[in-house]
């Protein structure tokens, strides 16, 4: 009895012992757990965060900042680790009202110094729940200046069609009047023909300009002689120089080939020339030249006219923007020739140069991208 009473222990002492190895067999047998590969979601957040092109900041309900990215550093809507008031008074809102608030911040608000960072920032206050919430703001300056060019062309041309149209209604009442008088019959329908053909050139020069914004598909590109640009651009400036007494000088055929848009290339030059000439006093000497530097052809025109200030030529290739209004008037300018010259440069990959001195004169150089075919790197006679 007693050595069953002994046994009946070491039976169960080992039963447990064999379960228990078992067990921690079967657990060894098993692949152990793997840890997630890569970063994680935390991380991941954090990162999109610091990466966003906006500026992204985390406030809490007292309105201090708990987290922001460079970003929101670098567009002023935090400094000193604080936003600016306007945005604090905003979050309040946004904490009474649970709904998104949105705001537009002005250099002045951020701190930010005139003509330093972003002309306008605007963004979006969101509730995140537990009294924090999330600012979201961007840099729409472009944005603001595209409508501001907007608005000031809309208002150019509403102005410079009115001109036109207007004095021709005048004329026109004019020529009722002198019904009984041919010699003012004559002279009155003269003027209205003169202000017929500027208000036919505008609008040809803003469908002209239009398209070159984009507004249409450009043709594609070919390989286009530069001298044959040269001579069509000569031909259709005819009429203004026997009509001022000025000769247009050239230099010999270059044989140079651009890449690019025939008679695109025909209305920028011509279109200098024809300023060339307008600004310049009759007799004289306006000259063209050609040649080929590196990449690019540069076709340059040359006046011995006014010349321009140096404060105002980047001004020169806005629309509508005249040097002398007085003297684009009387030639019948619109004040849009540079500017087309200006995006037909752009278009074909290239730009155009300004040279000037007042009282000297000025140079205007289209550069284009020479043709594959060409013989790139070397210069061919024109400017030295």
């Amino acid at each position: 009895m007693t050595d069953l009473v002994w046994i009946l222990p070491t039976a169960g002492a080992l039963l447990v012992g064999l379960v228990a190895g078992f067990g921690i067999a079967r657990a060894r047998s098993r692949p152990p757990t793997e840890s997630p590969a890569g970063p994680s979601i935390s991380v991941l957040v954090q990162r999109l965060v610091q990466s966003s092109h906006n500026a992204i900041v985390i406030l809490n309900e007292f309105g201090d900042t708990v987290q922001y990215n460079a970003r929101a550093v670098e567009l002023g809507v935090v400094r000193n680790r604080r936003v600016d008031t306007r945005t604090k008074r905003a979050a309040e809102l946004v904490l009474e009202t649970g709904e998104p608030v949105e705001i537009e911040l002005t250099p002045a608000e951020r701190g930010v110094p005139f003509g330093r960072g972003p002309e306008a920032v605007r963004g979006e206050i969101r509730p995140l729940g537990d009294g924090f919430l999330a600012v979201d703001a961007a840099d729409e300056s472009d944005a603001v200046r595209l409508e501001a060019t907007r608005r000031d062309f809309v208002a150019n041309v509403s102005h410079e069609l009115k001109t036109p149209v207007g004095a021709m209604a005048l004329l026109a009442e004019a020529v009722l009047d002198a019904a009984d008088d041919p010699t003012a019959v004559r002279r009155f329908t003269g003027k209205i023909l003169h202000e017929a053909t500027r208000l036919g050139t505008l609008v040809t020069e803003l469908i002209a300009l239009s398209r070159l914004q984009g507004a249409e598909r450009l043709p594609s590109m070919n390989a286009v002689e530069v001298d044959a640009v040269v001579r069509d651009a000569l031909g259709r400036s005819q009429l203004a120089q026997e009509s001022t007494g000025i000769d247009i000088a050239t230099d010999p055929d270059s044989c140079l080939l651009v890449e690019g848009d025939r008679p695109l290339l025909v209305t920028a030059l011509a279109n200098l020339l024809e300023n060339a000439v307008a600004y310049s006093p009759p007799g004289s000497p306006v000259s063209i030249s050609r040649r080929q530097v590196g990449r690019f052809v540069e076709i340059a025109v040359t006046d011995r006219g006014i010349g321009i200030p140096e404060e105002e030529q980047q001004r020169v290739f806005e629309r509508f923007y005249r040097l002398d209004k007085a003297r684009s008037r009387a030639t019948g300018g619109t004040g849009l020739g540079l500017a087309i010259v200006k995006h037909v440069a752009a278009n074909h990959g290239g730009e155009v140069k300004l040279w000037s001195r007042p009282g000297t004169g000025s140079t205007f150089t289209l550069r284009i991208p020479a043709h594959n075919g060409s013989n790139n790197g070397s210069n061919h006679g024109g400017l030295p």
